[in-house]
């Protein structure tokens, strides 16, 4: 089991948490979006299966610090960072906090009830619109039909179907955030347990790993494995959106300092849970 926090200690005072990360601060969300777009442009852009894509270096290293620095205020509480138990009585090995809605094998409430029973730290709005920009990043500022709709919080993952789409539209109310040591792996799952095919946007921080992305039917292959480095975009929807995916390893020593995390890897990904309350 991993030691608790390697390499994401907490020093002295709570840091000032951001206000904003995104790139399109006081100039509207359009203009967020426009220079996203830009940024995926320019980078390898690559899709990886339909609705799938991988965008290298998107975090700028300065929304990386501030990443950072959010995520260790975050770890301390209300609902402090934790190894989450599994109902078969193990033990995930890689550590998670959750902000704006409280994930547990396999269902999301308000409050932890399996940490401390407190309400889980509200979902800032400098993240939704990051969330946003990502989005619209992946699927290049279009109405991509690789991208399915946000259904009513009636319905569930087996009865989502398609309809209109747009970037703009992708209004993330969670985010789990785990962070990886060195030992540290996550198996081939699905993000199942929202009721909303809208995409998964997922930022990588710190060291490498090696990110299995397979496909809807089963754990097994096919599936292609995908290099995740620091400032990395990855966001699956539309077909994809309930694809099994994993972390089989990450690569120790291969993030930079520069990004104020000493050692592992912090994984943040955003959903729309199309719950209510």
């Amino acid at each position: 089991m991993s030691t608790p926090l390697p390499g994401f200690e907490s020093f002295g005072a709570p840091a000032a948490e951001p206000t904003s990360v995104g790139s399109g601060e006081g100039r509207g969300e359009q203009a967020g979006v426009e220079q996203a777009v830009s940024r995926a442009t320019s980078a390898a852009r690559r899709e990886i299966a339909p609705g799938a894509v991988h965008v290298p270096g998107w975090l700028s290293l300065a929304q990386q610090q501030a990443l950072v620095v959010a995520c260790r205020n975050w770890a301390r509480g209300p609902v402090p960072i934790r190894h989450t138990k599994l109902p078969n009585g193990g033990v995930m090995s890689v550590q998670t906090v959750c902000l704006g809605w409280h994930w547990q094998p396999y269902a999301y409430t308000r409050t932890a009830d399996d940490v401390n029973g407190v309400q889980v730290a509200e979902l800032p709005s400098w993240l939704v619109e990051l969330g946003r920009t990502a989005v619209a990043a992946a699927y290049q500022g279009r109405d991509p039909a690789t991208a399915a709709a946000h259904p009513s919080p009636t319905h569930t993952r087996d009865t989502c179907t398609p309809g209109t789409y747009t970037p703009l539209a992708y209004t993330p109310d969670t985010a789990l955030i785990n962070f990886y040591d060195a030992q540290a792996k996550m198996g081939m799952h699905q993000d199942k347990d929202e009721r909303s095919n809208a995409p998964v946007v997922s930022l990588s921080i710190g060291d490498r790993c090696v990110f299995r992305f397979g496909n809807t039917e089963t754990r097994t292959k096919p599936y292609t494995d995908v290099e995740l480095a620091s400032g990395d975009l990855f966001v699956f929807g539309g077909p994809s959106r309930f694809a099994y995916h994993g972390v089989p390893k990450v690569r120790p020593g291969t993030g930079s300092p520069a990004t104020g995390l000493a050692g592992g890897r912090l994984n943040i990904t955003l959903r729309m849970t199309g719950l209510r309350g």
